[in-house]
C-alpha cells in the first residue's frame, strides 16, 4: 500500500496540519512516510501545499506527479490538481470555496462545504479536519483514530485545548462521506 495526497489551499486554511498529521498517524500506525511542505512568501492568503505520502514499502522519491488523493481546499487548488489525480483516485473539494464542479469521471470525487460545517461546529479554522476526516472516509487507508491518536501525541502544549474541537471535525466529515458512500452514490456530495 502506497497512499500519496496533496493538501492545498490559502495560507492559514490548515493545509499544511492537515498533511502534517495525516504523516504522524501514518508513522505512528508503523508506515513509512514523508512530509514536503510547500508555501508562498505571503503566508497568510498565499497559497499553501504539501505532499504527504504514507506507505507499508520504502519510499522511492517523496515528489509526486499524480497523487492517489488530494484534499483541495480552494477553487485555485481544484483547477491545479484534479487533473493530477490518478485514475481510481480520490478527489476531496471543499465546496464553501468552489463555484464549479469537478469534471473528471475516473476518480472518487467527494463534495464538502467544509467552511460550513466547520462554522456550525464553531470554528472556520475547523474545515480542514472536516476534509481529512471526508478523505479518511472515501480512502480508506488510515482510520479516523489513528488520527485522533496523532492530535492527541503531537499537538504542542498551547493547542491541546482545541483536541477535541478537532476530534469532532474528523468524525463529521468521516461519518458524512460514510452515510452518503453506503447509498452507493459515485460522486459523494455532502450536505
Amino acid at each position: 500500500m502506497q497512499s500519496e495526497i496533496i493538501v492545498s489551499g490559502f495560507g492559514g486554511q490548515g493545509a499544511l496540519f492537515a498533511g502534517q498529521l495525516l504523516a504522524y498517524a501514518g508513522m505512528d500506525a508503523g508506515y513509512h512516510v514523508t512530509w514536503i511542505p510547500s508555501y508562498g512568501p505571503e503566508m497568510r492568503g498565499g497559497t499553501a501545499h504539501c505532499t504527504t505520502i504514507i506507505s507499508d514499502d520504502e519510499i522511492g522519491s517523496p515528489l509526486v506527479r499524480h497523487p492517489s488523493a488530494a484534499i483541495v481546499m480552494n477553487a485555485p487548488s481544484l483547477d491545479k490538481y484534479e487533473p493530477l489525480i490518478a485514475p481510481g483516485g480520490v478527489l476531496v473539494v471543499n465546496t464553501s470555496l468552489t463555484a464549479r464542479k469537478p469534471t473528471r469521471a475516473d476518480i472518487t470525487i467527494v463534495e464538502v462545504p467544509a467552511n460550513a460545517i466547520a462554522e456550525e461546529l464553531g470554528s472556520a479554522k475547523l474545515a480542514n479536519m472536516v476534509l481529512v476526516g471526508a478523505l479518511l472516509a472515501a480512502a480508506n487507508f488510515l482510520s479516523v483514530e489513528a488520527l485522533e491518536a496523532a492530535l492527541e501525541a503531537h499537538l504542542p502544549p498551547r493547542h491541546r485545548k482545541l483536541i477535541e474541537a478537532n476530534r469532532q471535525a474528523l468524525r463529521r466529515g468521516a461519518s458524512i462521506a460514510a452515510t452518503v458512500r453506503q447509498r452507493g452514490v459515485e460522486t459523494l456530495v455532502m450536505t
